[in-house]
């Protein structure tokens, strides 16, 4: 994985987990079992990384949401 697509990763994981309150660990594991990192910041990350983290947040929970995850 390319370094700053793994750094935007960490700060989705980071950023969802404080605004849910939750632990990153737990986000991440959510994440990685709903495909939504390798299915979606990923491959998406060239979209995604231009717009505002508060965006990014509540996009992000919306679809764990839509997932599952939550």
């Amino acid at each position: 994985m390319d370094f700053k697509i793994l750094t935007f990763t960490i700060f989705c994981i980071n950023n969802v987990a404080d605004y849910l309150g939750k632990n990153a660990k737990e986000i991440y594991h959510r994440m990685q079992d709903a495909d939504i990192i390798d299915g979606y910041i990923v491959p998406c990350f060239d979209i995604l990384h231009t717009f505002s983290k508060e965006y990014i947040v509540e996009d992000l929970v919306s679809f764990m949401h839509k997932k599952g995850a939550l």
